[in-house]
């Protein structure tokens, strides 16, 4: 086990992303502005992802923020998860 790991092997940083999606999820023009960026940059949306997530102090890798959304069970982030599948 690493410092970057706790518990049954999960990352330090996996609450960071859920608590991130939360906040990103009740600023609805910033999901929006995301959304489009995702539809034309996916790369750059998980990247845009990783700086609110510095600007939260809640860092995320972008392997995280791919991770957590496809564990998301919701229709929302399914579609979302699809347009963007390029780049996630």
């Amino acid at each position: 086990m690493t410092a970057s790991n706790v518990g049954a092997g999960r990352p330090l940083h996996a609450s960071h992303a859920a608590e991130l999606y939360g906040r990103i999820s009740r600023d609805h023009a910033l999901t929006q502005a995301l959304f489009r960026q995702a539809l034309q940059d996916p790369q750059g949306a998980v990247r845009r992802i990783v700086e609110l997530g510095q600007e939260f102090n809640l860092p995320v890798t972008p392997q995280e923020v791919r991770s957590y959304v496809v564990s998301l069970e919701d229709s929302e982030s399914k579609q979302w998860l699809i347009k963007a599948r390029g780049g996630l």
